[in-house]
Formats: structure tokens, sequence, C-alpha cells
């Protein structure tokens, strides 16, 4: 199965780091950020990665190169201006050769396992939840048992939607190529009872704030 992570934002509450940094290779503990999940999927036997690129591009090119010194073969879909999740995965399809695959969002910081995963028969997406932040505590979708849907009832939470999912390429072989979120096309497969999840409970931070960003390097520094 081949993964793909997303990596083409332009990190604008991150300014002014991110002015000249882009966003994916800044430094959580010991490594950059990227380079945590690039570690982890090689760990997991994953042996390609696909990564948008857009803002300062170049630099995450530059660093990571083709993989070699992870022992993954990296490539790059190169965005002339961002495409937005779900154009940034559509863009990409050519160059992603399993039928279903993996998609991580670049500016987390988690300990979850990138595990192979087959989707079961019914199911199209298969999205890894977290607890509510406190930057998002509605939440984005409800989980019940291993279902996930738009709308949480009196026995059923909602969760945030982790950054990390699993997809089959019909998903967004009928796409149009053009910037377009992701969210949804989501909703739109839960309408057909075709997503499933479950819930990580280990590390997850959405570095999206210098707060965040300092968080994340503190967990990283105790748990080295």
């Amino acid at each position: 199965m081949d993964a793909m992570i997303l990596a083409a934002g332009r990190g604008e509450r991150l300014r002014p780091i991110t002015d000249h940094t882009p966003k994916p290779l800044i430094r959580v503990g010991t490594h950059r950020l990227i380079e945590h999940h690039i570690i982890a999927l090689s760990t997991q036997l994953f042996d390609r990665v696909v990564i948008n690129v857009s803002h300062l591009g170049d630099q995450v090119v530059q660093k990571l190169g083709n993989g070699a010194r992870y022992g993954i073969e990296i490539v790059y879909s190169k965005e002339e201006h961002p495409l937005e999740t779900g154009g940034g995965i559509c863009q990409a399809l050519p160059l992603l050769r399993s039928e279903t695959f993996l998609v991580i969002n670049g500016d987390i910081f988690t300990d979850f396992q990138f595990e192979k995963r087959i989707l079961e028969t019914r199911d199209n997406i298969h999205l890894i939840m977290v607890e509510n932040p406190l930057h998002n505590p509605k939440g984005d979708f409800a989980l019940h048992r291993n279902r996930v849907t738009a709308h949480a009832s009196a026995n059923v939470g909602n969760f945030t939607f982790s950054g990390i999912g699993y997809y089959r390429r019909s998903v967004f072989s009928s796409m149009t190529a053009g910037k377009f979120p992701l969210a949804p096309i989501i909703r739109s497969e839960m309408e057909s009872d075709a997503v499933s999840g479950k819930q990580h409970i280990g590390v997850w931070v959405d570095v999206g704030t210098k707060e965040r960003l300092k968080q994340a390097n503190e967990i990283a520094m105790n748990t080295a």
C-alpha cells in the first residue's frame, strides 16, 4: 500500500516561521515534522510515499530527496498553487499505485502506528479519530462502534478527524482536477454508510499554531 503526506499548505498561523521554512520542515524534537511520518512509515514497511508540495516546496524536495536515507521511496506531486486536500489527492492519483492508500496531514505530530490496513468490503474510507482538542471542541464527525457519520445523536459523540485516513482510489477517480476540499467527499461517502473509523488514544497534536508547536516539542522531548 502506498501512502501520501499532505505538505502543500502555507502555514499562515505559524508566520513568520513559515515565511522562510515550509511547515513540514519545522523541527519537532530531533526531527523535522514530516520526517516523523516518513520514519514511521518506513518502520511499518511502507515502501513508497507521495508528498504534495507547493509553498517553498523546493526546500522539501531538497531536504528529503528520493527517500533513500529513510529506506523508503519518495516521489513528489508539485502544485503551482495549493489545491486543498481533495484537489491535492486527486492530482497525485497517477503517482499512487495501490488501489487503497493512506493519507496523512503533514502538520500533525502523533505516535499512531501507520499499519497497512485493508478496507472492509463495504467501506470506501477509514478515518482515524481523536478526542476533541481545545481548538475544536465540537468535533468533526460522529463515531459509533466502527461507523463514522456526519452528525452525533443522543448516544453518539462527536470526535475530531485526526488527518489520518485510508481511501479507495475509486473515491477520487471520477473527480475533475482542480482546487477542492476533502470534507464534502467524506460526507458524501457517509451518506452511503461507506465510512468506517476508530479512535486513536495516544499522542496527537495539530501543529497549526506556535502554542501547539511548543506543545509538540515538549511531548517529543519527554518521550525521546
